[in-house]
């Protein structure tokens, strides 16, 4: 895989081979009654669910470290890489310049789905952390899973997690060019567990070629929102999407982060429980 050059590289690589904008056309008078609004940006009820936030306790870099899952918070075969490794993690197909032409009626849409693939590449989808922040990298077979732990204690991760949520529909289908191939990016809402304070899912899937051959690139991304914190997963790989291993994640590190926040240490992961 090549770098691109400038751009820090600690993005899962999957081909190592790793809300919903609603627009009216005009208010009516229900619209009126029920604070809807012509071009309004609503995101999910999963990312609105708690608009505003407490930051609480502020997380350090050893409470992000604790708050970091483990092979056995997500079963199957997945190997715990070292960190520098994870850290070095990136995807060519992932780079691109968004094809602009595809959004005649709403360029603007343009620039959320070129900052969706840079973000995605550069590992800041929620935006650079304002404070502490880990990662843990786990490999099975060709796919890989980057787990991050980061304190946002001076930016409120809510307003990326709603961006998240408009994302569906902005990027539902667009194409990216880099030296001259084309790739074509879908992305489509997924479903979470109910945890944290917010949250929101996506499945990111980008068609093109990796040493002339063709491939198809899935990756499950998904944030969560614990206060002030954020919990970020970013799995996948040419063999197909990583659902249940992002839900996993998801739902034994959130519990993770809670405890480091209340003081506690994290409890044992389900298999590792005699």
């Amino acid at each position: 895989m090549s770098r691109r050059p400038s751009r820090p590289v600690r993005v899962v690589a999957a081909a190592l081979a790793a809300g919903a904008l609603l627009t009216t056309a005009a208010c009516s008078d229900d619209d009126a009654g029920n604070g809807a609004r012509a071009s309004e940006v609503s995101a999910s009820p999963l990312a609105r669910k708690q608009p505003t936030y407490s930051p609480g306790p502020t997380l350090g870099e050893a409470g992000a470290q604790a708050a970091l899952i483990t092979e056995a918070d997500i079963e199957d075969d997945w190997t715990q890489v070292k960190d520098t490794t994870a850290e070095n993690w990136h995807d060519s197909l992932l780079i691109g310049t968004v094809d602009v032409s595809d959004f005649l009626t709403a360029k603007a849409d343009a620039a959320d789905c070129q900052r969706l693939l840079d973000s995605l590449f550069d590992d800041d989808l929620l935006g650079r952390p304002s404070g502490a922040s880990a990662l843990r990298g786990f490999e099975e077979g060709d796919s890989r899973l980057l787990y991050q732990v980061a304190a946002h204690d001076r930016t409120d991760p809510q307003d990326s997690l709603e961006w998240m949520a408009t994302l569906p529909q902005k990027c539902d289908r667009f194409t990216a060019t880099d030296n001259g191939e084309e790739r074509t990016v879908q992305v489509i809402e997924t479903s979470l567990p109910d945890v944290g304070d917010a949250r929101e899912g996506l499945l990111v899937t980008v068609k093109g070629t990796v040493d002339d051959t063709p491939a198809t690139l899935t990756l499950n991304v998904a944030a969560v929102r614990v206060g002030a914190d954020a919990i970020t997963v970013t799995a996948g790989g040419l063999d197909g999407d990583e659902d249940d291993s992002v839900k996993q994640a998801l739902e034994n590190g959130t519990q993770r982060l809670k405890d480091v926040r209340a003081g506690k240490t994290p409890a044992a992961s389900p298999s590792e429980i005699q």
